[in-house]
């Protein structure tokens, strides 16, 4: 059974691997002016969606210059909105390898407009949070540094993705990430630190998790493509696309 189990898991994360290969090379040819047209539709999009109207706070990631939809808008927005606006920071754990991840991501607050402005870009091109800053922000969950403080709920989560597609069964929407579990885990983690307040009938956390992508990032069902999940993989509520549309997955009997 667990020579099985292994195997399994095994071909998901090589089936995983194949398909963020060739998404990578599809993305690649991607112009900027199309990236930034989309990721324009997307944002009006999301601009008219009543739950993220309704938010008070939302996290998001900050996008890498280039292969996804682009959220200095939707920051800017937020921020002016006077949203309370959380963006992932990743920082080691503490834990062993044979414990656990040895790093994780947490989602810490942005103070305004000028903090958000003042974050430097890492390797990747992404605006990160200054570790020496962490201390004087607000976060969502876990514990940074060791030191507790009071966990924030969050109403929105704003992911990206590599890959996405409907599964033709439950008509959930499944997500392909970039292959390190940073959200897999936070989702984890944040599910665990919800109160009981804070979770719908089947016991899953309230927070809503949209993800951002662009349209050639979402599988067609006539083609043979098909984004392998595990056990751990989480679908999502929904999907803002780059062509202007908001696909949502089927309500199950299980949601409040």
């Amino acid at each position: 059974m667990s020579q099985e189990t292994d195997m399994n898991s095994s071909a998901l994360r090589a089936a995983k691997s194949q398909l963020r290969s060739l998404m990578k090379q599809r993305l690649a040819n991607l112009s900027q002016e199309s990236i930034l047209s989309q990721s324009t539709k997307a944002f009006d999009a999301l601009c008219k969606f009543k739950p993220y109207a309704d938010a008070k706070r939302v996290a998001v990631y900050l996008s890498m210059p280039g292969g996804e939809i682009q959220t200095d808008a939707i920051v800017r927005h937020a921020l002016s909105s006077g949203k309370q606006v959380f963006v992932p920071y990743l920082h080691k754990s503490g834990l062993q390898p044979s414990d656990g991840p040895t790093r994780l991501m947490d989602m810490v607050s942005l103070k305004g407009i000028e903090d958000y402005e003042s974050l430097q870009r890492d390797k990747w091109g992404i605006p990160s949070v200054d570790a020496a800053t962490v201390h004087e922000r607000k976060r969502s969950v876990g514990e940074l540094g060791g030191n507790r403080s009071e966990d924030i709920s969050l109403d929105l989560i704003l992911m990206p993705g590599v890959a996405f597609d409907v599964d033709p069964q439950t008509k959930a929407i499944r997500r392909l990430g970039h292959g390190k579990g940073f959200y897999d885990y936070f989702l984890h983690r944040y599910a665990l630190a919800a109160s009981p307040e804070e979770k719908t009938a089947n016991g899953r956390p309230a927070v809503l998790l949209y993800a951002l992508a662009l349209k050639e990032q979402l599988l067609s069902p006539s083609s043979e493509e098909s984004v392998p999940v595990g056990p751990h993989d989480q679908p999502i509520d929904g999907l803002f696309l780059g062509d202007g549309q908001i696909k949502e997955s089927a309500k199950t009997g299980g949601t409040s």
